[in-house]
């Protein structure tokens, strides 16, 4: 089991800078590096304050410059946003920045709201089309000249410049539906899923589509797979201490399904949570419920549990940190991780 770290600048109100925001961020990712965490994941939102991302790139090349070995995973760009020219150059960039530790996801698009802002309103739905176009383009422009005939892009001979310092870059596809998944088989690429606020069952469903995906390709190579989580972890000490952590992932997918409803006009960037008064009726987002579906809990309830998806057949975990909490908060869970989760699975 490796473990990675996703990670984004996320800022709920105007008392705390952008500037310190990022040294937070920084600060988290070196953290992540000495405790031996394989990469750091950075993905792409746009015009949203609680999720500061509006290109992953540059702060990745950043990154490459503070730190040694950790990977570096654009986690993820968003397809329909991106030239496959520009995606490639981009991405090859920062895989000589980083001297070969790129990772590079991609996803088809979640929110209306970007939609809407950065595709003419294009439904968030087909963005689908658009992640299966620009991986085979991408790959192409890695290896050399090539020219695009596609339903989305066209575009005559082109390459990427720069190459990447190796032939081609992992590349990860955000699955959830039998059809991505497959998609990913055929492309021989890995695979990166968010169970969100449902339970462990959902992992093993997501698992097991990944299983089917291969099971129909024979021969293919079987992808690795990465759950991403929102994690907490509270000293023993503390038997109360799961409580902040349901609390703050709570507040987070409430803000979530605010952007994501697109029904309110933000404000300079900011959109107040929905209230919980709208979610009676969601036992999912109940604190109790997210006790047991996000990764909250002492050091020895995680490591059963992240056993449990090894043994399931998951290759990474992903400690998502983004949740509203302080950055000492954060920090302070991120370190108790790393000193009593980690070493469980150090052979």
């Amino acid at each position: 089991m490796r473990f990675s770290l996703f990670v984004h600048m996320e800022r709920w109100d105007e008392s705390v800078s952008h500037r310190e925001l990022f040294e937070n961020l920084v600060e988290l990712s070196l953290l992540a590096e000495a405790g031996g965490f394989s990469t750091i994941w950075i993905g792409e939102h746009h015009a949203m304050e609680f999720t500061v991302s509006p290109s992953p790139m540059p702060t990745l090349s950043y990154l490459a410059a503070r730190t040694e070995k950790i990977h570096l995973g654009a986690g993820t760009i968003i397809a329909p946003f991106w030239n496959p020219v520009r995606a490639a150059g981009e991405a090859a960039l920062v895989d000589v920045i980083s001297n070969g530790r790129l990772e590079l996801g991609i996803a088809r698009g979640a929110y209306q709201f970007e939609f809407d802002r950065l595709a003419g309103g294009m439904s968030a739905t087909e963005g689908g089309a658009s992640m299966r176009e620009i991986i085979p383009a991408i790959r192409e422009l890695w290896k050399g000249d090539y020219a695009h005939d596609g339903e989305v892009w066209k575009f005559p001979t082109s390459t990427s410049v720069p190459k990447p310092v190796n032939s081609a870059p992992p590349i990860w596809v955000a699955a959830r539906s039998p059809e991505s998944h497959e998609y990913a088989v055929e492309q021989g690429c890995n695979v990166m899923v968010t169970p969100l606020m449902k339970d462990d069952g959902e992992v093993q469903d997501l698992v097991d589509k990944r299983d089917a995906a291969v099971a129909k390709h024979p021969g293919a190579a079987t992808p690795e797979l990465m759950v991403l989580r929102h994690t907490f972890v509270h000293p023993e000490s503390e038997p109360d201490g799961w409580r902040v952590g349901a609390e703050a992932v709570s507040r987070y997918y409430r803000t979530f399904g605010a952007w994501a409803s697109n029904k309110t006009t933000p404000t300079d960037g900011f959109l107040e949570p929905s209230p919980l008064e709208s979610v009676a009726d969601k036992p999912e987002f109940a604190v109790e419920s997210l006790h047991k579906s996000a990764m909250i809990g002492t050091p020895a309830e995680v490591v059963e549990r992240i056993k449990g998806y090894a043994d399931m057949g998951v290759d990474e975990f992903s400690y998502w940190i983004d949740n509203g909490m302080t950055h000492e908060q954060k920090k302070r869970s991120l370190q108790l991780f790393i000193d009593e989760v980690v070493p469980s699975f150090v052979s």
